[in-house]
């Protein structure tokens, strides 16, 4: 449904990435157009995640739907969105209104999550205003890894990212 300002009114398609081994959850704001054509989270062919978390957990690139998904739960990385519908122009996260947001708190009763990270400025500003409140979670912000945010490096954002990394291997290592 188009808007007068030319936004479309999008209900978010896609379900969280989420087993019950997930520590650290990973918020955008709403899928992309291109994600939600290919029906999966950071679809866009320019879009950074996949580099960015192949990179950090010292993994090969995926290449399928079923190989991130595959990716993330292997790192106990849990992925979704703060809003569950918005009126949004394109995939531009400055025009998004209306925003009802995704039951996060929820969420997080299904999985030992440790820490909230949302990738950009939105995300962070929406989940602390819209979320945060019933999550009693506060999150950390990550630049986003969107072909917008060009100002930031490949390099940067991976070193940006690796934040995340000691937090999905707690209770992993072997002590001796």
């Amino acid at each position: 449904m188009e808007t007068a300002a030319g936004s479309c009114r999008v209900v978010h398609p896609l379900a969280p990435i989420c087993d019950a081994s997930s520590r650290v959850l990973i918020l955008g704001t709403m899928p992309s157009p291109k994600s939600r054509e290919i029906g999966f989270y950071y679809g866009h062919p320019q879009n950074r995640f996949w580099k960015v978390m192949a990179a950090i957990f010292d993994e090969p690139v995926p290449q399928t739907n079923a190989e991130r998904e595959a990716l993330v739960l292997a790192h106990r990385v849990a992925l979704w969105d703060v809003l569950a519908s918005c009126s949004i122009k394109g995939a531009a996260d400055g025009s998004i209104t209306d925003c009802v947001p995704n039951d996060i708190a929820s969420l997080l009763n299904t999985a030992p999550i440790r820490a909230v990270f949302c990738t950009g400025a939105k995300a962070a500003d929406l989940y602390r205003r819209l979320c945060e409140p019933s999550t009693g979670m506060p999150c950390t912000r990550l630049p986003s890894t969107s072909p917008a945010n060009a100002a930031v490096s490949l390099p940067q954002l991976i070193e940006a990212y690796r934040q995340i990394v000691p937090l999905c291997e707690e209770g992993l290592r072997v002590r001796g």
